[in-house]
């Protein structure tokens, strides 16, 4: 078995003779030793392994500091999901107790039984992998449409309304800043439509010239205008048993606002130059980052419209507004770069966690992708660094201490509900509370489970 293929062990062991035999004793592992508490703590960032075998008797520090807690606390913190072992002395169970009570996953106590310790770093890795697995299939339930990554309340509730409408013929129209995720969206709603095995067909209203939008939408016949050499179907006769998804809807001229009521209403199109009725067969999709309201107000958006495309209006809300959803995200895109360009990288640093979590990214969801994709070819280390990413943390300044204390505690709580995928016994651990204390929490600031 090839280095690269091993799984990863971690003992961390001040004694150099019982580190060369736990080495040459678990060769099937790849093996990675540190001597102290700094090493260990270095070898976590670097190589996050998913086990590591402690041995509990590290010597104090300079100030007296017990250093092996103190290593099981910081492992903890920076790693919550790999498994500690602590190895104790014959006649120290009640440390070995205290550091399970602290966060170590199981104990064993010296002199080594080799038999022993390979069942449970066996059993371990087990866990481990069941675990990993776990939250895997928790992502992918807090993904319940194809290509949409969420665990925001707000956004799994947009889910589910998507589902319901699918089935239906009902003219949708999502609305929210660039960058949102519209049209994931519109896609969604046609590959869950009795009409998906027809063609989805977009048209962006902002991108075609106002003198050949309605060729584009409505196509020509032969002869209607210089340059027409032969009949083309438009957008939507293309569509015809699909879905028409049009985008930027906001931008569409006036006058040709008149001609798409009218096939909205009747369902029967003509060509540019022609005479005949062509009657379609189509699901409307709409999309705009502008006021339709406003533009109703204004008089450049057509009131009978507006109220025609908005049978069902769906307001996707920005990625700041999104509880939980950058880091998902972000860790979302890492994983598709990374293997698109077989890397080496790992995760994210603490400082670029802090990062990604303080920004409120204006460019929404693309802005995200762009940078992480770029951070992926600047990294020079095995995680991903705020600088790599480009982003530098800037805090809100309020003089009101309550408001402070709640925003701190109810984003320290999301931070780490989302850092451990949710998993209440790591979430626990990583905020230094107990599990019913969590729970308190949680309903003290109206934060609901990923799945609820």
């Amino acid at each position: 078995m090839s280095k690269s293929e091993k799984q990863k062990l971690l003992i961390v062991e001040d004694d150099l003779g019982l580190q060369s035999q736990l080495r040459w004793h678990f060769d099937q592992y790849e093996v990675i030793v540190a001597g102290t508490r700094e090493d260990a703590i270095a070898a976590i960032r670097l190589h996050e392994p998913p086990i590591i075998l402690q041995d509990l008797g590290l010597p104090p520090d300079e100030e007296g500091v017990d250093e092996g807690f103190r290593c099981i606390r910081e492992i903890s913190n920076l790693a919550p999901m790999s498994k500690i072992i602590v190895m104790t002395g014959n006649a120290d169970y009640e440390n070995a107790v205290r550091a399970v009570a602290m966060g170590a996953y199981d104990f064993y106590q010296k002199p080594v039984n080799p038999e022993t310790l390979d069942l449970i770093l066996q059993r371990a890795f087990h866990i481990y992998s069941l675990e990993k697995q776990h939250r895997l299939l928790q992502e992918k339930q807090t993904s319940p449409l194809d290509g949409i990554i969420a665990c925001d309340p707000i956004m799994l509730k947009i889910c589910r309304t998507i589902e319901k409408l699918a089935p239906s013929d009902v003219t949708c129209t999502l609305t929210g800043e660039s960058g949102t995720g519209k049209e994931v969206m519109a896609k969604a709603l046609h590959n869950l439509s009795p009409r998906k095995s027809k063609r989805m067909v977009a048209i962006n209203c902002a991108a075609v010239p106002e003198n050949l939008m309605e060729s584009e939408l409505f196509g020509y016949e032969k002869g209607s205008f210089t340059g027409a050499n032969k009949r083309t179907l438009g957008k939507v006769e293309t569509a015809n048993g699909g879905t028409l998804f049009l985008d930027e809807i906001g931008d569409m001229p006036l006058l040709l606002q008149a001609k798409l009521l009218r096939f909205l209403q009747e369902r029967i199109i003509e060509r540019v130059g022609g005479r005949e009725e062509i009657p379609v067969d189509v699901r409307v999709v709409c999309a705009t980052n502008k006021d339709l309201k406003q533009m109703v107000k204004d008089g450049t958006f057509r009131e009978d419209l507006f109220y025609r495309i908005c049978e069902m209006e769906i307001e996707i809300p920005p990625l700041r507004q999104r509880q939980g959803d950058k880091l998902l995200l972000a860790r979302h895109f890492l994983r598709n770069f990374i293997e698109q360009n077989n890397e080496s990288i790992q995760g994210f640093t603490p400082e670029a966690v802090e990062a990604i979590e303080a920004y409120d990214w204006p460019g929404n969801i693309r802005e995200m992708e762009n940078r992480v994709k770029r951070s992926v070819v600047m990294c020079d280390d095995k995680l991903i660094s705020s600088e790599d990413l480009g982003l530098i943390s800037e805090g809100n300044f309020s003089l009101n201490l309550r408001e402070v204390r709640y925003n701190a505690e109810r984003a320290a709580i999301l931070r780490a509900l989302t850092m451990t995928e949710y998993n209440i016994s790591a979430t626990a651990k990583l905020l230094g509370v107990t599990r019913p204390t969590l729970y308190d929490l949680m309903k003290k600031y109206n934060i609901a489970m990923a799945n609820d």
